[in-house]
């Protein structure tokens, strides 16, 4: 039963752990288009200014309601139920 808790502690902690990487990583890339998208669209006030921020803020809290960032709970999901799967099939054979 210990070593039961002890994959569950550790896969948690992996999976969190890969969901914070995602997060960042598509965040900052939402974010880097964001900004390019701005300097498109206002060549003449393009690099860092409050405008450009404001804009990429407003539009983060968007991209936080978006379908790419839900799917990412998939990271919890998929492995906790493949592992249950595993765990199912190699108990009952």
């Amino acid at each position: 039963m210990i070593a039961l808790f002890r994959l569950i502690v550790l896969v948690f902690l992996l999976e969190a752990m890969f969901y914070l990487l995602l997060r960042i990583y598509i965040r900052s890339l939402r974010r880097e288009r964001l900004e390019e998208i701005w300097d498109e669209r206002h060549p003449d006030m393009a690099g860092n200014n409050a405008l450009r921020d404001e804009f990429v803020r407003k539009a983060m809290v968007g991209f936080d309601r978006s379908l790419k960032s839900r799917l990412l709970w998939l990271v919890f999901i998929l492995p906790t139920l493949a592992i249950m799967a595993i765990v199912y099939w190699v108990n009952w054979q």
